[in-house]
């Protein structure tokens, strides 16, 4: 008769490769990590397709704006036809949404999650660079480029896109909005006011995001947005202790939470 100990370590050498492949699943299907792996095809994209001596691109910007708030930018392309900020969303599924809805719908099979309208997700990344380079507003344009395996089930605007046709969009604007001298200090402003890239600004600006939150929260109980997907929050209640808090509503997706902290007089 076998004892327990030679029966686990029969079956763990068995299937033992399995687990750094789980592993492996899970990392790739981390929110986090579906974001850099968007991120990288846009990246590859403008690469192979753009004209490098046209498009210049600045990746992956974070800038602190007057009020202290800070603010990521997936893609800045640089050009003499104007400035592009590209907002990436690698998601698949159906995608509903509208442009003036504060949150749009991605529906897997009948599990549907609410994330926030990309297009004003990326309009405060435009008025940052809008605010730092001090350019008149007809220098930029605002891009949604969805990388993932997704289909668009409403009329989106016109600079959201699926799949890589956000390229020929790009190449559509022939009027010269920038002179090479302002292409130069547009260069050199973004490099100069960019936060260093880290581990440290990452967090910082992860903790601003949070404050941004808390403050949306108290301003906007209904209707607070997670800051790590981008769904809507909902009201949950702790069974044990009672006390309230604000979880994703993509849950277990996503497990972030937003205490609600209670005035005590």
């Amino acid at each position: 008769m076998l004892d327990p100990l030679t029966i686990f370590s029969t079956i763990f050498t068995s299937i033992g490769w399995l687990i750094p492949i789980i592993f492996v699943i899970l990392f790739l299907k981390a929110p986090w990590m579906k974001g850099k792996i968007g991120e990288l095809i846009v990246n590859t994209t403008n690469a192979l397709v753009l004209d490098k001596e046209v498009y210049v691109p600045v990746k992956n910007v974070t800038l602190q704006l007057s009020d202290g708030s800070t603010t990521q930018i997936d893609h800045i392309l640089v050009s003499q036809y104007g400035i592009f900020i590209i907002e990436t969303k690698n998601m698949k599924g159906w995608i509903f949404g509208g442009e003036h809805q504060k949150e749009w719908t991605q529906q897997i099979f009948k599990q549907k999650h609410k994330f926030q309208n990309p297009l004003h997700q990326n309009y405060r990344h435009l008025k940052a660079v809008e605010e730092i380079l001090e350019l008149p507003p007809s220098s930029f344009t605002s891009i949604i480029a969805f990388v993932g395996e997704c289909e668009f089930k409403t009329t989106l605007p016109k600079n959201v896109f699926a799949g890589f046709s956000y390229t020929k969009y790009i190449k559509s604007f022939k009027e010269e909005r920038l002179s090479p001298l302002q292409i130069r200090q547009t260069l050199s402003k973004l490099q100069r006011k960019r936060l260093e890239q880290s581990f440290k600004a990452d967090r910082a600006h992860v903790e601003n995001l949070k404050q941004r939150m808390q403050t949306a929260v108290e301003y906007a109980p209904d209707s607070p947005t997670c800051i790590r997907c981008n769904s809507s929050m909902v009201l949950r209640k702790n069974k044990k202790t009672e006390e309230k808090f604000y979880g994703c509503s993509n849950y277990p997706g996503c497990k972030h939470i937003v205490q609600i902290k209670e005035n005590k007089e």
